[in-house]
């Protein structure tokens, strides 16, 4: 049975595998090319391109979002991603001044307590529970801040590893792919991984 299920879950990984298209980033260029003028004969030349590598690629991703962020996202041509980063940062600051606002409303409650006045808008919450009030409204404005800067530092991550893997080389000249093979003498399964290389 457990022999059988492993033969199974085998041949489902082996057929994802081979179902996958190779991308290729080569790039198709047309130029034309008049040789025979005399003839009045076109040639048709096709080049392919490869984008050369720019290993500086990254970091001016990094540095960019690093400046202004969102902009290492647009110099990698991923423009979905600049809202999506706004929106986080734009949260942790709203949750910023508002308890900033509830830290100030309680801080002046507590204050006008200690003054002697007991005409404040908490009426029915006692001194101590205005003290952890602003404690929690304290915490809360300092994880707010720190939000902002994770938001701002996936940022400028994200645009680095996003430019890395731009330039990732996508062959046929490294590859590994699932074996199966049965072996004749006691049929039974043989499992394997397979390495290509070409140089």
């Amino acid at each position: 049975m457990n022999n059988k299920l492993l033969n199974i879950l085998f041949l489902i990984i082996a057929t994802a595998a081979f179902a996958q298209e190779v991308d290729s980033t080569a790039v198709q260029k047309d130029s034309v090319v008049l040789s025979e003028k005399r003839e009045g004969i076109v040639i048709k030349d096709t080049v392919v391109d490869k984008k050369p590598y720019n290993p500086l690629a990254p970091s001016k991703a990094a540095f960019y979002s690093a400046v202004v962020p969102g902009l290492g996202q647009a110099y990698n041509k991923k423009y979905w991603k600049i809202p999506i980063i706004y929106a986080g940062m734009a949260t942790g600051v709203y949750f910023y001044l508002k308890n900033d606002d509830d830290y100030n409303q309680f801080r002046d409650a507590y204050k006008r307590r200690l003054a002697g006045f007991e005409d404040d808008e908490f009426q029915g919450i006692s001194t101590e529970r205005l003290i952890d009030a602003q404690r929690n409204a304290k915490t809360n404005k300092d994880y707010s801040i720190i939000a902002v800067v994770l938001v701002y530092m996936l940022n400028i991550i994200d645009a680095n590893v996003d430019a890395h893997l731009q330039q990732y080389n996508v062959t046929e000249d490294l590859s590994i792919s699932p074996n199966f093979e049965v072996n004749s003498i006691n049929t039974q399964a043989n499992y394997g991984l397979s390495f290509r290389f070409k140089l």
